[in-house]
């Protein structure tokens, strides 16, 4: 087991001044984000999903969560992917049960995705362990501290999502 050094975070270090370093931050992000992927992988594993398949649940939840239907087109566009892999993509999740394709009420031209109960069930079962433990994490910090982590977090997608439309156009 590698030693810890201050902070308990193996790697974790504090600069002179006690101000956290920007490279030992983005350190730590970067292995947050690993850390994050090799669970996720597990449930998608386990459930014999591409992470593909997972990101596109993520996005289908997430148009529900904010009641917004979500069309296979703009599935397709948040993953960046053609028609036939968005439809290749939808045929799996049917497939395995975990989304449904209805026509709209509105547009009957339309159709809108949704996810299955069970569906919905599984991930909340399988994440919940994570959500907990984050959560825990985030409860050591104030309201104030946790303002300034949501301003980084919506900061950093907001980077992310220009620096990928920045490489893209080379």
């Amino acid at each position: 087991m590698a030693a810890q050094e201050p902070g308990g975070v193996p790697g974790e270090r504090e600069a002179q001044d006690g101000i956290a370093d920007p490279i030992e931050l983005l350190t730590l992000l970067r292995r947050l984000n690993v850390e994050l992927d090799r669970f996720v992988e597990r449930f998608a594993v386990g459930h014999g999903l591409h992470r593909t398949d997972l990101n596109a649940v993520v996005v289908i939840m997430d148009a529900a969560r904010e009641g917004r239907p979500l069309t296979p087109g703009e599935l397709g566009a948040a993953l960046n992917l053609s028609a036939p892999a968005t439809t290749a993509l939808l045929n799996r999740l049917e497939h395995a049960g975990h989304i449904e394709r209805t026509r709209s009420a509105t547009d009957r031209r339309k159709v809108e995705l949704a996810l299955h109960s069970q569906a919905v069930t599984l991930a909340r079962d399988f994440f919940t362990p994570l959500a907990r433990h984050l959560s825990a994490a985030l409860e050591e910090f104030s309201g104030a501290e946790r303002q300034v982590i949501r301003r980084f977090l919506a900061g950093g997608i907001e980077a992310s999502v220009a620096a990928r439309e920045e490489t893209s156009r080379h």
